[in-house]
């Protein structure tokens, strides 16, 4: 197929668009992201206690919720038991308006039993749920 004057025999510029640039790049992307998408599932190692945030502004008593390394669990400063926990909340949180948490766990606490804590800290109605860390170190 020829565009352009056909009566003078001049051959004018051609007015197609070359997608073949555009079909490598699609696959060099669509490569790059075959090789990354399996890392993005596993996930990399990080030290989660330590982070660089501001802190919230407590107006009112807040709850805290502590685990030790040893696996001991606390309200501010009252040693509860595991599955007591829920229950315990439930109570405190009965008459406040705010139902909101803070959750100080021990970097040397497996993670999964942080989850179980979460989830028995959301199962007595929490609403907000914040985790307490540590600033890191600036050297």
């Amino acid at each position: 197929m020829e565009f352009g004057n056909r009566e003078n025999g001049d051959r004018g510029t051609l007015s197609q668009i070359n997608v073949t640039p555009l079909v490598d790049v699609m696959l060099v992307l669509l490569v790059i992201f075959m090789v990354t998408a399996p890392m993005m599932q596993q996930g990399v190692q990080v030290n989660l206690p330590k982070a660089e945030a501001k802190s919230l502004a407590a107006k009112e008593e807040t709850l805290v919720v502590s685990i030790e390394k040893s696996g001991k669990i606390s309200i501010n400063t009252t040693e509860v038991a595991g599955d007591q926990l829920k229950d315990k909340l439930t109570a405190m949180l009965a008459g406040k308006a705010k139902r909101e948490v803070f959750l100080k766990a021990d970097s040397a606490v497996p993670y999964g039993e942080v989850v179980k804590i979460m989830a028995q800290i959301k199962g007595a109605g929490v609403e907000r749920l914040g985790m307490v860390t540590e600033p890191p170190e600036h050297r």
